[in-house]
């Protein structure tokens, strides 16, 4: 068997990121899901895929839910909690109804969030160098 290249590099990319890559990796994963969700869900023909789509950005969102932290910060934890629980509400209303304005609601709500990982982890990462630079003096 021939190996495949992409999933050896993905492998590889995801035993070296760091926790906050993988957490906007799961979000970039939410997002592609949710967009192939939105324009093939109106599309009958492509029902399955679109099925399939809401199903997988249903297992991200649960994940999330389910890997909150609540002893590191609870309020946060807590309003995250509600936002994902909305999310799956609205994901399982857009399966049932074929709703594609109920995922746009569930890309609208997450947005933000993604955005602020983003602003988060580049942060972090950006002081990490910094704060070694000094424990070495």
């Amino acid at each position: 068997m021939i190996p495949n290249p992409l999933a050896q590099y993905r492998q590889v990319q995801i035993r070296t990121s760091s926790p906050g890559e993988l957490l906007i990796a799961l979000y970039d994963g939410l997002f592609r899901f949710l967009t192939v969700a939105k324009l093939t869900l109106p599309q009958p023909a492509k029902r399955g895929q679109a099925g399939e789509a809401i199903s997988r950005a249903y297992a991200i969102i649960s994940e999330l839910y389910a890997s909150l932290d609540h002893s590191q910060y609870p309020e946060l934890c807590k309003n995250l909690e509600a936002v994902y629980d909305f999310c799956m509400v609205r994901l399982t209303y857009a399966n049932l109804h074929n709703s594609p304005p109920a995922i746009e609601e569930v890309m609208r709500v997450l947005t933000p969030i993604r955005e602020a990982f983003v602003v988060a982890v580049r942060e972090v990462a950006s002081s990490q160098p910094q704060a070694a630079g000094a424990a070495r003096r």
